[in-house]
């Protein structure tokens, strides 16, 4: 190892990202990899380690992720007198749906773009188990299916005469849409700290916008996703302005009508990446002596909160997927007014699953897929199915709110 990992959420990589759409161009980006690099992506770690830890970068031998190295070490393999099976880095493996988060995979032909790579870096690669080619070459997983089994616990971890396989493992959404048994046409919208929404795709998405990633999913398919920094916290942090909890605060919600009375809140507490408006605030728009009701704060508050995720999900469909339910999970998503209120705002079918570690049940699909040799097909528990009761004044005076703000 020659330095800590760089975590997802280091933001010291942001300029890094703005220095490769400048160099590579965000449609020829797009185009090699499915998605625009952005701060969180490993391609961007790599070029930053370039420019600012430029002595560690003839040191490398390979780039992995935390679960590539994980499974490697469990596995047997790791540093010379620490491992029983020592440094085999030909044995490194990953998934399809985290090499999609690299930047440096193409998702849609289930490759490196190895001169890419040779590009951020300013070092040649070649994925595990290929042949060597020049000199110097840094080594990156080699990218299993998602049946395939990534090997099995060394004996030295384990006790009496026993032996765990081991899957490929997955990125967290791609987990949980594999855990709630996403097919094709089913978007997710997730609500935890920050939102996601990802759909499961027949074919690969590149959205030369730059707001839908293109990854991969874990079932074989794909994963269109768009993320957003201001989900339940929106939530959590008006209900504190009210000095209510999370009961009261839905019940305030529900006393008010569609719209809030024309109050409307542009949510980005903690800026926006989707839009990208990382020094944006949140403010209350349109208030007046008739409409400062608690109640209309409150259902502000939701709508403001699921219009953002309805502008990802136009984004997502305008990227050429046709979406034909909705499931609502996260923590946000138990809170009776907001199930209400995602019947209105998005133009779907909305289905509530059961509260769940879906990440993890995910995990637990790969495994007994990876042992049996065949996808399970294990039922997930429904809490309710609301019909579409669509009210389109909530995203028109959203949207005509939005469009009014100097960010």
């Amino acid at each position: 190892i020659n330095r800590d990992a760089l975590l997802w959420n280091d933001t010291r990589s942001a300029g890094a990202a703005r220095d490769l759409i400048g160099e590579l161009g965000v449609d020829g980006l797009v185009e090699r990899t499915g998605s625009a690099p952005v701060a969180s992506f490993t391609s961007t770690k790599v070029r930053w380690v370039r420019d600012a830890e430029p002595d560690v970068v003839p040191a490398i031998a390979a780039v992995a992720l935390p679960h590539d190295w994980l499974t490697w070490r469990l596995r047997g393999f790791g540093p010379e007198g620490e491992a029983p099976l020592g440094p085999v880095l030909e044995e490194l493996v990953t998934d399809r749906s985290d090499a999609s988060g690299t930047g440096y995979w193409n998702p849609a032909t289930n490759a490196y773009d190895l001169a890419l790579f040779e590009d951020i870096l300013g070092r040649p690669a070649r994925e595990a188990g290929q042949p060597e080619g020049e000199p110097d070459q840094v080594v990156l997983p080699r990218v299993l299916p998602a049946e395939a089994s990534a090997g099995t616990v060394h004996p030295s971890f384990l006790s009496g005469d026993r032996r765990i396989v081991l899957g490929s493992g997955a990125g967290d959404n791609a987990g949980a849409a594999l855990g709630l048994g996403a097919e094709e046409g089913d978007v997710v919208v997730s609500l935890g700290t920050s939102g996601t929404v990802f759909a499961v795709a027949p074919q690969a998405v590149a959205d030369r916008s730059g707001t839908v990633a293109g990854f991969a999913d874990a079932s074989g398919l794909f994963l269109p996703l768009v993320a957003t920094l201001n989900a339940a916290r929106v939530l959590s942090s008006v209900a504190g302005l009210l000095g209510v909890d999370h009961d009261g605060f839905a019940d305030l919600a529900r006393g008010a009508a569609p719209g809030s009375d024309g109050v409307v809140l542009v949510p980005y507490f903690e800026g926006e990446r989707t839009p990208n408006l990382p020094t944006a605030k949140a403010s209350f728009h349109n208030l007046s002596i008739a409409s400062s009701t608690r109640a209309n704060i409150a259902r502000a508050a939701i709508e403001g909160m699921l219009c953002g995720l309805a502008d990802a999900l136009d984004a997502v469909r305008a990227a050429g997927v046709t979406p034909r339910h909705l499931l609502l999970i996260g923590g946000a998503a138990q809170n009776a007014a907001v199930q209400e209120v995602a019947a209105q705002v998005f133009d779907l079918p909305v289905r509530i699953p059961a509260p769940g570690e879906y990440v993890a049940r995910g995990a637990a699909v790969q495994a007994a897929w990876v042992l049996a040799g065949s996808r399970p097909q294990w039922s997930v528990e429904t809490l309710e199915d609301r019909a579409s009761d669509h009210r389109p004044v909530i995203r028109t005076q959203y949207r005509a709110t939005v469009a009014s703000v100097a960010f």
